[in-house]
């Protein structure tokens, strides 16, 4: 067990995979929620620009009517970005760039698979074979011989 803790594809793969429930959490909680609130509520890292924009654009209202359900899935999509970047540094700590990147991007494939099983959205069979392309050509950046 210790020795997949200490893997990168491990870490590469949970980044991937936490970076896609962020794209789908974001999708879903920031129904009729202004943008600049929504980045506001989920970004920590940035708090401070998002803050001066919603305050600047007047939105300080708008905080105060987020739906329950739509700030607790913003709250969450932000708790998958901050897992999500932990892992990719753990990754980045434990193997190289042009290894681990290219696997970390399987949270598009992830999206739009994701996409479908939980919002409902549909590809075409061409979008399908792009995604399949995608996910081909992480593998082979990844396990390179």
């Amino acid at each position: 067990m210790s020795d997949l803790f200490a893997s990168w594809r491990f870490w590469a793969l949970l980044s991937a995979a936490f970076a896609a429930a962020t794209a789908i959490l974001a999708k879903a909680g920031v129904e009729g929620v202004p943008p600049d609130v929504a980045t506001f509520l989920r970004t920590v890292v940035i708090l401070a620009l998002t803050g001066g924009i919603v305050t600047v654009a007047g939105q300080i209202p708008d905080l105060a009517r987020v739906p329950g359900r739509a700030a607790g899935l913003l709250v969450l999509s932000g708790l998958a970005t901050g897992a999500s970047w932990l892992c990719y540094f753990r990754a980045l700590s434990l193997g190289e760039a042009s290894r681990v990147a290219p696997l970390d991007k399987l949270s598009v494939v992830l999206v739009a698979v994701f996409g479908v099983a939980f919002l409902g959205e549909r590809l075409a069979p061409l979008h399908w074979l792009g995604i399949g392309l995608i996910a081909l050509g992480a593998g082979l950046l990844a396990w390179r011989a």
